[in-house]
């Protein structure tokens, strides 16, 4: 795995830098701005960069939403002390495969982020659960283009997504599929929806209606 690290404090790039080598991960490099972000990842094609938010000359989630639209391979997964809602919906919004609080502990980090290799989105289930609340919130008039309709194969991989099944193991076991085929659906239902990961795929469908999620039990 290659990861580019984007923070503007120094001492912390240090030591996430020397926590991701001795998991064997290659840091191409460290930028300080988004700025820095967005030429670096541009240069280096890493298999994700880890954002922070708050940084000087441009922040994360402009560098996000630059990432995202020019280079679709890139996985951009926020790194943020920021417990901000708002700044959650708009990472995901912005094109991130993930958000993650810079207190997590190291194991659950690199088991999210082995996850992001696989096209996984980088969430807890305590922030899974934020996001689909948001998004199944009513909007205004809706001026999105209209999806492609979805065969019933997508439409059951789709129901499984928002139900929290978004490894490609766990969803070829419940498919009774291969992975790969599970990869395929995948892919169909990302062009036909016009969003570029996972996480959006849940918000777009929960928002949209087109599956019936009804919210956490409440218990």
């Amino acid at each position: 795995m290659r990861v580019l690290i984007a923070d503007d404090h120094a001492l912390f790039r240090d030591g996430l830098r020397s926590l991701l080598e001795a998991r064997g991960v290659e840091v191409v490099g460290e930028a300080e701005n988004g700025v820095e972000a967005v030429e670096m990842a541009r240069r280096t094609r890493p298999d994700a960069v880890l954002m922070d938010l708050a940084m000087p000359v441009m922040g994360g989630l402009a560098a996000t939403r630059l990432i995202s639209a020019e280079l679709p391979d890139v996985n951009v997964v926020v790194l943020t002390a920021s417990e901000d809602d708002a700044d959650l919906f708009e990472a995901i919004k912005s094109g991130a495969q993930g958000y993650l609080f810079k207190n997590l502990k190291a194991d659950e980090l690199m088991h999210l982020l082995e996850g992001v290799m696989r096209d996984e989105p980088a969430l807890t289930p305590a922030l899974a659960r934020k996001l689909l609340g948001e998004f199944a919130r009513p909007s205004g008039p809706q001026a999105q283009r209209s999806p492609d309709a979805l065969t019933e194969r997508e439409q059951e991989v789709l129901e499984l997504l928002v139900d929290g099944i978004t490894s490609n193991r766990d969803l070829a076991e419940r498919l009774v599929v291969t992975e790969n085929t599970v990869k395929y659906h995948l892919r169909n239902i990302l062009d036909k929806l016009h969003v570029q990961n996972r996480a959006q795929v849940v918000a777009y469908a929960v928002r949209h209606g087109l599956v019936d999620w009804r919210g956490p039990d409440p218990r």
